[in-house]
């Protein structure tokens, strides 16, 4: 069994996708836009002019898939109750994901030395992503 996160940029997704690569090195796996979904959507369900739109994306970071949409398109993505967690391999690769990551985003708690992890930084990423980086730890 296994639990992926799915988010919604509500409009925003394609530029997320690109800017995850950019930064995670994340392989995008699977995009479709509404435009190519097979049945129609109903009346008043997207704004106009939002069919070249992410109606459903697959990326990989590492070994997680996480999945993406523009959601219903109505504006900038909203995140809260959640951060996703990445762990580098040391602490260079925590810092240099740390600085891509928080690129046009906000640090919460920069980097440092914790009893639980040679390096650990919470940040919220531009699009209000909540992440934690971190490495050495068991």
């Amino acid at each position: 069994m296994n639990v992926e996160p799915y988010l919604f940029f509500n409009g925003q997704c394609e530029e997320a996708l690109e800017f995850y690569k950019s930064a995670l090195g994340a392989e995008v796996t699977a995009l479709m836009r509404f435009k190519d979904s097979p049945e129609p959507h109903p009346p008043g369900m997207l704004p106009p002019g939002s069919e070249n739109k992410i109606m459903h994306s697959n990326f990989r970071i590492g070994d997680t898939t996480v999945m993406a949409s523009d959601g219903m398109c109505t504006g900038e993505g909203v995140f809260q109750g959640f951060s996703l967690s990445i762990s580098a391999e040391n602490d260079a690769k925590a810092e240099q994901l740390f600085a891509a990551l928080s690129d046009g985003g906000k640090v919460t708690m920069p980097m440092a030395t914790t009893f639980f992890a040679s390096r650990f930084g919470m940040l919220t990423d531009r699009f209000g992503v909540g992440w934690m980086v971190i490495t050495g730890h068991d």
